[in-house]
């Protein structure tokens, strides 16, 4: 699509989908309110259940994980875990917000810029977990 010279069919299409994104507000909250992420450990003893935001809403660490006691293995399966089950919802949170987008959206994004994250794009920089974000600045510091 050309952008350099927007018709009005182009402000209707746009105006059109503006309000059907509108209306569809209060069943997208509730599609964002019923997100769950679940990530397990590799040797499934370890399982955490995120909730829409990405907080912890359950925790389960199976008793044999108590057997050979070694707190920075089980520190990374509950890490490892919890970065599975955040990485889950948010991509289940991506997808609903994508859904609710007009299709010219990635167009303009890329007009804006190469269209990714590691080139500042903004919606795609809200939807990084705080896991990644924690681990970017980590390597900086080193």
């Amino acid at each position: 699509m050309d952008y350099s010279t927007p018709s009005e069919n182009f402000f209707d299409s746009m105006l059109e989908q503006l309000q059907k994104t509108t209306a569809a507000i209060p069943q997208t909250q509730q599609r964002m309110m019923d997100i769950v992420g679940t990530g397990w450990s590799d040797d499934r003893m370890v399982k955490v259940v995120v909730g829409p935001r990405g907080q912890l809403v359950d925790l389960e660490i199976d008793p044999r994980v108590f057997r050979k006691p070694d707190a920075a293995e089980l520190r990374a399966k509950i890490l490892k875990a919890s970065r599975d089950a955040v990485r889950q919802s948010t991509e289940q949170a991506q997808d609903i917000v994508n859904e609710n987008f007009p299709p010219e959206l990635e167009e303009l994004r890329a007009l804006a810029g190469d269209g990714g994250l590691e080139n500042g794009d903004p919606l795609a920089d809200a939807f990084r977990s705080d896991a990644d974000v924690y681990a970017e600045r980590q390597e900086k510091k080193k």
